[in-house]
This record gives structure tokens, C-alpha cells and sequence, in this order.
């Protein structure tokens, strides 16, 4: 995994279920719930973290406002932000 290899994804995952170790075992079912997701993340060159970034500074420009601030407030505040 941490080579990002996506064609071992498979003998990791069914080494990971057998490995008697419970809480590694579940990870592993989850991550095969959506193998062709988990593989394509471990092989392909393209990232969607600056996305995630923005989205996050986003969302925490939105929490400053609660209970405080209409839409115009927190619209100026990105945009100043940025």
C-alpha cells in the first residue's frame, strides 16, 4: 500500500483478512467493498487533494459564521480569504 501499488492490492487484502487481527481485517472488507476505487487511487497518477483543500477551507469559512452571519457575510469572507 504504501508504494501505491495497485496491482499487489489483492494479495495485501487477503493477506490482511487472514492476519487474525480484527480491526485489520475489517479495514480490508471495507477497502474491497470498492476494490476498483481502492486500486485506481493506489495506481493512477491523479490526485483530488488540492479539491479536498479548498472544499476544506470552505467549509471552515462557513463554520466561523454560524449563528452570526448571513450569506453575504460569509461570501465576502471567502473571497477575502482567497
Amino acid at each position: 500500500m504504501r508504494e501505491h501499488r495497485g496491482e499487489a492490492c489483492e494479495a495485501w487484502l487477503t493477506e490482511a483478512a487472514a492476519s487474525g487481527i480484527e480491526a485489520r481485517a475489517r479495514f480490508a472488507q471495507g477497502l474491497r467493498a470498492d476494490l476498483a476505487a481502492v486500486q485506481a487511487g493506489l495506481t493512477l497518477p491523479w490526485s483530488n487533494g488540492p479539491v479536498a483543500g479548498h472544499v476544506n477551507r470552505l467549509k471552515l469559512r462557513k463554520r466561523q459564521g454560524y449563528g452570526r452571519a448571513d450569506v453575504g457575510l460569509v461570501r465576502q469572507r471567502v473571497i477575502q480569504a482567497a
